[in-house]
């Protein structure tokens, strides 16, 4: 067990150090609470008690490289609204969300915002030292509903849109599902065809000395590589995997990725629509909740997932702040944004409504891309067996044709 060498102060203001063995920062929090003393700050001394109980660096690393999901922020941003609207102090209710959460991450971050709340910190600037789990757009929020006295209904608004998020976000993975495992399976028996039916066909090739035509000696040139060089294939493979990855996460990759999905129907069509409502829906939130309105379009442009939905909020933000218009800012991107979404801003600001009109938006395009990715497998469907009848139907014709031509000769 670690020994933390403390700074404290009592309920009188005074100021006190020492040091005491603790689990973690949030165990250690509440003895001293229990001894009358509120936490400032920890550190950890480096001298731990031997318990003889085994390391478990291992698990250690694995609580290190999980993430706070979006479900798990929506939970505790609507627990917390319900807490506070029913009378608990944040300290009190933060401590209880933090006892109750199953991700230790998660845990250790809600400890630390509370032992910061409780040393005097605002809210807001507490959750913004840990930018991995709150992002911007929560922590301005936040900020605003503190000047404005009214966080629970922030904290609504929050878990709402994050609700909104994640069901966009299930739908198209829905839709996307259907089609990846379709893919998965049909390499997978392709690769087991190359390994173990191909080289018994080869063998009795070689035995009754056929000439083979070009496609079906491509087919067992692909067969006896990846029957001799099995490891090395699915070693390529994955590095193949992790490059791409890798690249898609620069600037470059990002664009010739994200270009090429809005180019590709009918997925464009979702990724504008999804796109267009998660804009909607988050600036609304940001100008309904007293954000600057040019600091919003930053923010809301953080939040979107395709870089050149991003870069056009942008450089809209840049001219909002120059005097134009966002309907006239937006009007330069119309090969990106609907021209739906352009006028009903203009209608907005125009009548002084923008938040509402936002809100309208939102809840359309939300609609919209339910009724496409409902669509879409009917779509995919019939492409995907297309495909799939043209390749086993090549593969039976190159691996057949010998066999006729010997059965013909005799």
């Amino acid at each position: 067990m670690p020994a933390y060498l403390y700074t404290a102060k009592t309920e009188k203001g005074e100021t006190k150090t020492g040091t005491q063995e603790a689990v973690d920062e949030h165990e250690l929090a509440n003895n001293l609470r229990q001894e009358g003393l509120f936490l400032i700050s920890a550190k950890k001394t480096g001298r731990e008690e031997k318990t003889g109980r085994p390391d478990f660096g291992f698990l250690s690393l694995l609580n290190g490289l999980r993430h706070v999901s979006l479900v798990e922020k929506m939970m505790f941003s609507r627990h917390l609204a319900v807490m506070i609207e029913a009378g608990l102090s944040l300290n009190r209710a933060l401590e209880t969300l933090a006892k109750q959460s199953k991700n230790s991450k998660f845990r250790k971050i809600i400890s630390q915002v509370e032992i910061d709340v409780r040393a005097g910190q605002s809210f807001s600037g507490a959750l913004a030292k840990h930018p991995a789990a709150f992002n911007e757009l929560y922590v301005n929020m936040v900020k605003a509903g503190e000047t404005a006295g009214n966080l629970e209904e922030i904290l609504k608004v929050l878990s709402e849109q994050m609700d909104k998020d994640h069901q966009l976000i299930s739908r198209v993975r829905g839709a996307m599902m259907y089609p990846a495992v379709v893919l998965t399976a049909m390499v997978g028996i392709g690769v087991l065809m190359m390994v173990m039916v191909v080289p018994k066909l080869n063998e009795t090739f070689i035995e009754l000395k056929i000439d083979l035509p070009f496609t079906t000696r491509t087919i067992i040139s692909v067969s006896n590589f990846l029957k001799n060089n099995l490891i090395l294939g699915l070693v390529g493979l994955a590095a193949a995997v992790i490059l791409l990855r890798l690249s898609v996460k620069t600037k470059s990759g990002q664009k010739i990725f994200h270009k090429f999905f809005l180019l590709l129907p009918p997925f464009g069509g979702i990724v504008q629509k999804v796109n267009s409502a998660r804009l909607a829906r988050t600036l609304s939130s940001l100008v309904n909740s007293g954000v600057a309105f040019v600091k919003a379009l930053q923010i809301t442009a953080d939040t979107l997932g395709n870089i050149y939905f991003k870069e056009a909020l942008f450089d809209s933000a840049q001219q909002v702040q120059k005097g134009k218009p966002l309907s006239q800012s937006l009007g330069k991107y119309k090969d990106l944004y609907p021209l739906m979404i352009i006028q009903m801003i203009q209608v907005g600001e125009e009548t002084g409504s923008l938040s509402e009109t936002l809100k309208t938006l939102a809840d359309f395009y939300d609609e919209e891309v339910a009724n496409l990715t409902k669509g879409l497998s009917s779509i995919i469907e019939p492409v995907l067996m297309v495909i799939i009848g043209a390749i086993v139907g090549f593969f039976a014709i190159s691996m057949i044709q010998p066999m006729y031509s010997v059965m013909s000769g005799l």
